[in-house]
């Protein structure tokens, strides 16, 4: 646990179920509470029910049964405008608006700020140019989005989402497309912004040594139940590869920071066909 969390939850879900129409339930009666000031990663296997469970908090579907709670108050309570005030959410796949440049894309993150005839301050500026230095974007200002690579478009969506400056942050696999220089930069700058400016974080990571080293606790998922929750020398352990939760592997102290380092086992070869 992170020294500085303060005890109170920031987030709880309450016997939360999930799910897709008439499919089987996503997330069965899930109950988890985040604290303030916490980074948390969610970690799986693919269809494990995270990306759903951030979603539901985002308020961009509505449980089948249970209630999600934020700051003491049921999500479904607010205005969408006073949730992305508390909340920003960087989901998996974004689609920008054609010919929209990177600058533009990026300000957008102040609108839940403004009201609908607010003129632009200094603040907004300031909170845009902030996000841009620190993604490394302010180079790609006057591109238009659709130029740019995937890793770039992946840094200016992250720029967005610190634009927005709000309590809480919601990352659905926030590396995709990056390369391992700019998976560590963004991993590295989440870990600041949660340390630094207290931030509550709730992350999907697949990577299992990135959640290791950043995130202060781990939450694994298996089947939309929580299957093991704790610190991540809790999580990550070899006998929870037993269990189902990751591949056989071996796991040993980290040389640099002590955290746990996931090795996975190399799998029995198979013959040829």
């Amino acid at each position: 646990m992170n020294g500085g969390t303060e005890s109170t939850e920031r987030i709880a879900l309450q016997s939360v179920s999930l799910s897709y129409g008439r499919e089987p339930a996503v997330v069965d009666a899930l109950t988890l509470g985040v604290r303030s000031g916490e980074f948390v990663a969610i970690v799986g296997p693919n269809g494990c029910g995270k990306s759903t469970l951030l979603r539901a908090i985002a308020r961009l579907m509505a449980p089948a049964s249970g209630v999600i709670v934020l700051d003491g108050r049921d999500v479904r309570d607010r205005s969408p405008r006073e949730l992305a005030r508390e909340l920003g959410m960087l989901p998996q796949n974004n689609v920008a608006p054609e010919g929209m440049r990177v600058v533009d894309l990026i300000s957008r993150g102040r609108h839940p700020h403004r009201g609908a005839f607010a003129r632009w301050t200094s603040e907004d500026e300031a909170a845009v140019r902030r996000a841009m230095e620190s993604t490394g974007v302010v180079d790609l200002a006057t591109r238009d989005v659709e130029t740019l690579s995937g890793g770039q478009r992946q840094r200016v969506w992250l720029a967005m989402a610190l634009a927005q400056d709000t309590a809480v942050l919601l990352l659905d696999e926030p590396t995709t497309y990056l390369d391992i220089a700019h998976q560590m930069d963004a991993l590295e700058l989440f870990r600041r912004v949660n340390r630094d400016q207290g931030r509550t974080i709730v992350a999907v990571l697949h990577d299992l040594n990135h959640a290791a080293r950043y995130a202060d606790r781990l939450v694994a998922l298996r089947e939309g139940r929580v299957l093991i929750d704790g610190s991540p020398s809790d999580v990550l352990t070899e006998e929870a590869g037993e269990r189902g939760f990751h591949p056989p592997c071996r796991v040993i102290d980290d040389p640099q920071k002590g955290h746990p380092l996931v090795l996975p086992r190399a799998a029995a070869p198979r013959p040829l066909r």
